[in-house]
């Protein structure tokens, strides 16, 4: 195996962490849109207003990212749109989240610029979202070294994969829970979190530690979603089966499994019974899914529908064509002349971002 180490760095999702965790108390708490507005000069920002505290918060990040972890090979993946082919399989995709503000939005494309200028590899395409372009840079490249997927979002779970060391460094929202699945898996070992070189708040999962956290297995993660749905993502599933989901994947495997076990007992009474006694007594599911799971509905998307097109929106893409080599994603070519350069431009204190002397 191995001993490179591939780092993939979900953009967004760090950007998006940053931009809310620094936020003046007035915006946080601000009931509307245009109250929020009011104290946007507050966000911090450049001498010549340009907005920077997500910007800040990620280059630290990346900054000791790479002091820290030294990374062979590093990506950056971004979303530049919303309205990917999910939105044309699935018009509601993503359709309860809020717009994006616009200081925000200022500062993902003045982060992608940044990265870019200090000798990053930054993904993004109006088709595909960022765990698109992670899933495809792990299957293109997870043969040639280690794999590791850094994010908040649950989604990028299903590409771990303990037999070519593909782990997925999960930010968790406080340095508390961290410590807390530190304490749970590793505590019997007398390990800690400072036995392992990981950025703050962040915990690696393997496929055991999905399966123990979720009820699956990494690539079950989809027929989890497709029966439980995500609302983050406004992925509908099966409304009334999100307890039995785990139970239901973990005796047929997938939700075409479940769906095929259903159909060939259906047309026969005694042996719907069964299986529904089989469910009660054996998988120990107190509330019998079956009418949810066979739901029909000309006016709403509900049952088999609705579980086999979210397990579809849920699926993160692999095969996204590129012609990328291993070494184009090298970390030798990080420029901190030029991270302190912008540090300059954007009015930030170098002392804030690097240790003392560096």
């Amino acid at each position: 195996m191995t001993d490179k180490k591939f780092i993939i760095v979900d953009g967004s999702s760090m950007l998006s962490t940053c931009y809310y965790a620094v936020l003046p108390r007035e915006i946080m708490f601000a009931k509307t849109d245009e109250e929020k507005e009011k104290h946007y000069h507050k966000i911090l920002h450049a001498e010549d207003g340009t907005y920077t505290n997500a910007v800040f918060g990620m280059i630290k990040m990346v900054v000791s990212l790479m002091k820290r972890q030294k990374p062979d090979y590093i990506a950056f993946v971004f979303d530049k749109t919303r309205d990917t082919f999910r939105r044309e399989l699935y018009a509601d995709y993503k359709g309860t989240r809020s717009k994006t503000p616009e200081p925000l939005k200022d500062q993902f494309i003045l982060m992608e610029k940044l990265l870019e200028e200090c000798g990053f590899m930054v993904l993004y395409n109006d088709q595909y979202e960022a765990d698109d372009y992670a899933g495809s840079l792990v299957d293109r490249f997870k043969a040639e070294a280690s794999m590791v997927v850094m994010t908040k979002d649950h989604d990028y779970l299903q590409l771990v994969d303990d037999e070519y060391n593909v782990r997925a460094w999960m930010v968790q929202a406080k340095q508390d829970k961290a410590d807390e699945l530190y304490e749970k898996y590793y505590s019997a070992y007398g390990l800690t979190k400072k036995d392992f070189n990981l950025p703050e708040k962040v915990f690696e999962f393997t496929a055991d530690h999905v399966y123990a956290e979720e009820g699956v297995w990494p690539h079950q993660i989809i027929d989890l979603k497709g029966i439980q749905g995500d609302p983050s993502d406004n992925i509908p599933g099966v409304k009334g089966v999100s307890s039995a989901a785990p139970l239901l994947l973990g005796e047929y495997g997938t939700v075409e499994g479940i769906y095929e076990a259903i159909h060939e007992a259906e047309n026969d009474k005694t042996s719907l019974k069964e299986l529904q006694d089989f469910w009660k007594k054996e998988l120990l599911i107190s509330r019998s899914p079956y009418k949810a799971m066979t739901k029909t509905s000309e006016d709403e998307l509900c049952g088999e529908a609705a579980a086999r097109l979210s397990k579809t929106l849920a699926t993160i893409k692999r095969d996204i064509p590129m012609d990328y080599i291993l070494e184009d994603f090298s970390s030798g070519s990080y420029k901190e002349k030029n991270v302190k350069q912008w540090l300059k431009r954007l009015d930030i204190k170098e002392s804030s971002v690097f240790s003392p002397g560096r």
